[in-house]
């Protein structure tokens, strides 16, 4: 789990990467992402996409003084899946 800090103005990637020893010869097939809380104004991912050892997605939004949970949710090349989480607080900046 990774904190970063957003400004609910600004439009910003994030990527997680996933190779680094930990997939094992492994690749990603399928990535997902989703943001707790879901809240009017708050973070949205507004795209994303992947490859072989990386995803991204890019988030806008978010009400100042919040924490949200972005999580990453990927599906290996073998079957298996995984899930990574982004804490983010929303600050004006």
């Amino acid at each position: 789990m990774s904190f970063y800090l957003k400004d609910p103005q600004s439009r910003v990637d994030y990527a997680i990467d996933w190779g680094g020893g930990y997939l094992d010869g492994q690749t990603i097939a399928a990535s997902s992402w989703a943001v707790t809380p879901a809240e009017p104004g708050g973070i949205a991912v507004d795209g994303s996409s992947f490859d072989l050892l990386r995803t991204a997605a890019t988030l806008t939004g978010g009400v100042a003084g919040h924490v949200y949970s972005v999580g990453n949710r990927v599906t290996l090349s073998d079957g298996r899946v995984d899930e990574r989480s982004l804490i983010i607080r929303v600050e004006e900046r």
